[in-house]
């Protein structure tokens, strides 16, 4: 009697997707594919400190061999900024740490410009920022990953503008719609998508801030994905950037927690609805 291979049954172009074996195959996939590129961010963050760290020591070294030859006022403002990277480099990673274990609070319905407007007066920029923002347009989102977002943007728009930095707020279908653009060099087409991964730095972002991380617009992707979002960018009217922001208007869609990323406990209110691409439900309390 003949045996079949139980690998090439369950693994035909007719899956069950209700089949345990199948949820499970593929929920191992899923994890192990976490599981590289955990390691990948953890090696490309071992090297960014590592580099930091090589050149401050490398300047209090050359100091201590040649004292007398030593600008101490120079040495220190050197040294500073080597902290401030550093500094940088661990508040944003301590930022994907959180966002990792999930919020620590649940998220709300926000009025997106009154959130914009909020925080865009607490900055103290360079230059001004224009306001475009139509009222009444709510998102049921964690309030501080968004104005963690909309800071890095900011912060974005903020280094490579020349004289005019705006945000607009919109509502777009079920949409709500955020852009953030300046009128700097903009990014090229080749380049716009690149600029979202983790550790990238463009050449006229390592010129104009020094102390960057290279992280900021990975974790302003990261959020808004995380709450069923898109973000990316286009060339602006003034020739610079816009970053677009858009996600579901609060009575679209509920948002995607890291507990749901990880296939833990599930923390949204209401029905579950949390799927792969396949379209099986994973969140292990759906009904």
């Amino acid at each position: 009697m003949s045996h079949l291979n139980p690998t090439t049954t369950r693994h035909d172009s007719r899956l069950d997707l209700t089949d345990p074996y199948v949820i499970q195959n593929a929920a191992t996939r899923e994890l192990e594919q976490q599981l590289q590129k955990s390691r990948h961010f953890a090696s490309d963050a071992s090297h960014e400190m590592r580099t930091a760290l090589t050149g401050l020591r490398a300047e209090l070294e050359e100091a201590r061999l040649h004292p007398d030859q030593t600008d101490l006022p120079e040495l220190l403002t050197r040294a500073l900024k080597g902290v401030d990277r550093l500094d940088a480099i661990l508040t944003d990673l301590r930022i994907l740490g959180e966002m990792e274990t999930g919020p620590d609070v649940e998220p709300q319905q926000i009025d997106l410009a009154e959130l914009v407007r909020d925080e865009v007066s607490r900055r103290g920029d360079r230059l001004g920022v224009q306001l475009r923002l139509q009222p009444g347009v709510t998102v049921r989102a964690v309030p501080i990953r968004i104005a963690r977002l909309l800071t890095n943007l900011l912060d974005n728009a903020q280094r490579h503008a020349e004289r005019t930095v705006e945000v607009r707020v919109s509502r777009v279908g079920d949409d709500a719609e955020m852009t953030v653009t300046d009128d700097g060099d903009g990014i090229a087409e080749a380049e716009r998508e690149r600029i979202f991964q983790r550790f990238t730095r463009l050449g006229a972002a390592q010129r104009l801030d020094h102390k960057g991380t290279g992280l900021g617009l990975a974790i302003a992707r990261d959020i808004a994905q995380a709450h069923r979002g898109t973000l990316h960018a286009r060339k602006s009217a003034t020739g610079g950037a816009c970053f677009v922001l858009r996600l579901p208007l609060s009575t679209t869609a509920p948002i995607t927690t890291a507990a749901h990323q990880r296939m833990g406990a599930c923390r949204m209110p209401g029905p579950c609805d949390v799927r792969r691409r396949d379209g099986v439900n994973i969140c292990p309390l759906a009904v």
